[in-house]
């Protein structure tokens, strides 16, 4: 394994670092955005093989779950790499499995929510104090470790599915 991506309180600039390493170390990778956040932060994506077949991987849509964005990116890395060396992963060829299927992953859909609950948002800015605001009527929720909603106050699990942007 490379070891690219760290286990570690995981934020945006942590995520966009390690994929900037990854790009640099992979070829393959595909990297693309479906969007901005309220805060202007690009919400990327990758895209893993060449098939036909489709699958799509999001984490992070609840802001205090920030650990599922570590988790997608260390498995990114792991199969970038195996499949790279040739390695035959429980039984599968992944070179094989890269030309019959693509994986869309979004690895973090919440940045905005996640730089909140991992305290990259400073206190005195306009954002930290709406969503300290927007908290107070929710006193049994510990702020801003148990904030779930993007930086508007929205919980995107409330808004499922997710309707297809790729």
């Amino acid at each position: 394994m490379s070891n690219i991506v760290k286990v570690r309180k995981y934020s945006y600039m942590e995520l966009m670092k390690d994929t900037k390493i990854l790009k640099k170390t992979f070829k393959d990778l595909k990297i693309s955005s479906i969007g901005r956040s309220t805060m202007g932060k690009e919400i990327i994506y990758f895209r893993l093989g060449n098939g036909k077949k489709s699958v799509m991987i999001n984490a992070t849509h609840h802001a205090n779950e920030w650990q599922t964005s570590l988790v997608i990116m260390l498995f990114v890395e792991k199969y970038l790499y195996e499949k790279e060396k040739g390695i035959f992963y429980k039984g599968f060829n992944l070179t094989e499995l890269w030309n019959d299927v693509s994986l869309y992953i979004v690895p973090m859909v919440n940045p905005d929510g996640v730089d909140l609950v991992t305290e990259k948002i400073k206190k005195d800015s306009i954002y930290y104090k709406k969503c300290a605001d927007i908290s107070a009527k929710y006193s049994s929720i510990p702020f801003p470790s148990g904030w779930k909603a993007n930086i508007n106050g929205v919980d995107f699990k409330n808004y499922q599915p997710i309707c297809k942007v790729l």
